[in-house]
């Protein structure tokens, strides 16, 4: 059954003080504000309007329409208010930077709100524009960070002046199970009204990209397990397969991990059952709930023998229609309660879920609408001190508003002390909204974790798949990696002067100056050294049949394990940390941090990689270890290297060492 402290919410919970942050007749400018700005917005209306630049997606520029979008459909769009973000900018700066007489004095929701905010006089303009269009349900949502509306397609075209269309979706931004759907063109509106406007979402609906991987996950698409032919390891280096194809001068390799346990984990990270996480709360950002997630965790720890979750520090908080249209982060939800519980058990756990139903803002503003109901929380303060978001939007490509509505937001969370982490990506190159300054960017590792040595050797997550024809090995290419590299919009932060090498912050082509670098921090990500993830099977009528578990990776696996070891860090503290760059930055190259390494190039072959049979991966596979380099197709100069990098940047969470840090940055 599901924890009795979930919630279900729409605009306004009932019987709580917990307030969701979607838009809703509770919301909405009293009639006397949309009075006063009707005449304008009718002035509006004839007056000359502007595009919005970046509120086009990328795909359209090269994809063929096929086929314009129904015009009764009604679409729920967004216009996001821009907020006083250069004084908000530089508050973060002061209550984020260890030394500042501000430091970690963050504001209240509502303190930042009146004082950094977009006011009611800023959305009544906008509200006023789009009743005279034509839209209905108008209105702000509670941290007055947008004003939601909605029409048929046809109202939207004509207020908008673009079309909306159909593309196809092959080789372009998934759309979850709907048709990608986007504006042609950016939209347009009248002047008065774009001054206030930061972008729009909901007229495209591509699907965030989630940062999970299973075992061999790609090698396994499409091929039929077979019987298994060697045993996977509870621990590096545990069983061997041996006559395999020859190569670095041997014809066996480790098998690959079963997955890792919770205390294993600890243990590679030097982490004691002091550390875990007391009244420190951990928001886990999701679209949709698993069925069933407290009894997943409490079998989970079973298992595993740690302590049983108590619900009295379990909340589920669903948005709008929560899961009714499909759970799309059913795996990856599972895979962040479970990993941050490990790290932190004695945290709160808030996951939070936005609504998986409407179609126009199916992905990224579900997300942005989690991340905003953490930030606006319960009362006078936020949901949580830590969130983590394991999904990406894609690479710096992805249409400007979307990186300015994102970089707000996040500014927002620094200010009101809420440390935001974000997974980079499972492959090569620079995603979003990571390489934010003001998000800490989470790479991953390969972690091998042995029999009596936790920590036999930890480096950057590229692995290089071969697999097996007759007597030799053949070169796949990348199976996986922590993304990471140089920003080609962010300027460097000052946090990173001095400890990012120039040759990492340089940004390709004829861009000037040094630019943001990502990753800031990582943990273990590799699938093929994964965790052990526990998992509930359920009948055709939605009854539990069993558990079982299965090893999964990803930077998914490597920013929830980040956030609970950030939680206990802050168990016992007066404030939260909050926006953690700076203090992380300020003990880079000390034992706060293990420097994950390139391998040497000597290394004992068992130490390059490991192999995995047919039952597991599809087909016999060796998967080798920090395998970047120019020859392999995709490379975008991402390294493993002493000190920051590009994979793992400035390290792994060492222990004891890391907490007193962050304690006494």
């Amino acid at each position: 059954m599901r924890s009795p402290r979930s919630i279900i919410a729409a605009t306004v919970l009932a019987g709580t003080t917990i307030t969701v942050a979607v838009a809703g007749s509770a919301a909405h400018a009293n009639a006397s504000s949309l009075e006063a700005g009707r005449a304008s917005a009718q002035s509006a209306q004839s007056a000359q309007s502007v595009r919005l630049s970046g509120s086009v997606a990328p795909f359209t520029a090269g994809a063929r329409a096929i086929g314009a979008a129904p015009a009764a459909t009604k679409l729920t769009l967004q216009f996001w208010l821009a907020q006083r973000s250069g004084a908000a900018a530089r508050y973060a700066a002061a209550v984020s930077t260890p030394g500042s007489r501000l430091y970690r004095h963050f504001l209240s929701p509502a303190a930042y709100i009146a004082r950094f905010g977009a006011t009611p006089a800023d959305a009544a303009p906008i509200e006023s524009w789009l009743k005279v269009a034509g839209f209905t349900g108008i209105g702000t949502d509670l941290g007055r960070d947008y004003v939601q509306a909605t029409a048929p397609v046809a109202t939207i075209e004509a207020a908008l002046k673009v079309r909306v269309d159909y593309y196809r979706t092959s080789g372009l931004g998934g759309a979850g199970s709907y048709p990608l759907r986007a504006n042609d063109r950016p939209v347009a509106l009248p002047a008065s009204v774009a001054r206030g406007v930061l972008g729009v979402t909901g007229l495209d609906n591509a699907a965030p990209a989630m940062t999970y991987v299973k075992e061999g996950v790609q090698a396994r698409a499409g091929k039929k397990p077979a019987a298994s032919a060697f045993a996977c390891s509870q621990w590096y280096l545990q069983h061997y397969a041996t006559g395999l194809p020859k190569i670095y001068g041997v014809r066996k390799f480790p098998t690959v991990l079963c997955g890792y346990t919770p205390q294993q984990l600890r243990r590679a990270y030097n982490f004691s059952q002091d550390n875990a996480g007391n009244g420190v709360s951990v928001a886990l950002v999701e679209v949709g709930l698993t069925p069933d997630m407290f009894q997943t965790l409490t079998d989970y720890a079973k298992a595993h023998d740690i302590q049983a979750p108590s619900d009295a520090r379990y909340m589920e908080l669903s948005l709008g229609r929560g899961s009714q249209c499909g759970d799309p982060f059913n795996v990856e939800e599972q895979v962040d309660v479970e990993a941050s519980y490990s790290m932190a058990p004695a945290s709160n756990q808030v996951v939070v879920s936005g609504d998986s139903c409407n179609d126009g803002f199916f992905g990224l503003q579900a997300l942005f609408d989690a991340d905003l109901a953490v930030l606006n929380g319960i009362g006078n303060r936020p949901l949580a001190q830590v969130a983590s978001n394991s999904w990406e939007a894609g690479d710096e490509s992805i249409p400007a508003n979307m990186l300015q509505i994102a970089h707000a937001y996040l500014i927002r969370a620094a200010d009101e002390g809420v440390s935001m982490l974000f997974s980079t990506g499972d492959g090569s190159g620079v995603e979003v909204p990571s390489s934010d300054p003001y998000a800490t960017a989470v790479g991953g590792t390969t972690l091998a974790v042995g029999h009596d040595n936790p920590r036999l050797f930890e480096t950057g997550w590229s692995t290089g798949i071969s697999t097996a024809s007759g007597a030799t090995w053949l070169f796949q290419g990348e199976d996986g990696a922590a993304g990471g590299g140089a920003s080609l919009v962010w300027q460097q932060p000052g946090y990173q002067h001095g400890i990012v090498p120039a040759a990492l912050a340089t940004a390709t082509g004829n861009r000037g100056g040094l630019v943001r670098a990502v990753p800031d921090i990582s943990a273990d990500a590799d699938a093929f050294t994964g965790m052990t993830v526990g998992m509930l099977s359920f009948d055709d009528q939605g009854n539990v049949t069993g558990y079982f578990e299965q090893s999964i990776g990803g930077t998914s696996l490597a920013t929830p394990l980040v956030a609970g070891v950030v939680a206990d860090a802050e168990q016992g503290q007066p404030r939260s940390f909050g926006f953690l760059n700076p203090a992380l930055y300020k003990l880079a190259g000390t034992t706060a941090f293990n420097d994950a390494r390139p391998l040497p190039a000597k290394a004992d072959p068992a130490y390059r990689g490991v192999a995995c049979d047919a039952a597991s991966c599809g087909l016999l596979l060796l998967t080798m270890f920090d395998d970047q380099s120019p020859s392999m197709a995709g490379y975008t100069g991402q390294v493993t290297a002493p000190g920051y990098d590009t994979m793992t940047g400035i390290g792994t969470p060492n222990g004891q060492s890391f907490i007193s840090g962050l304690r006494n940055s």
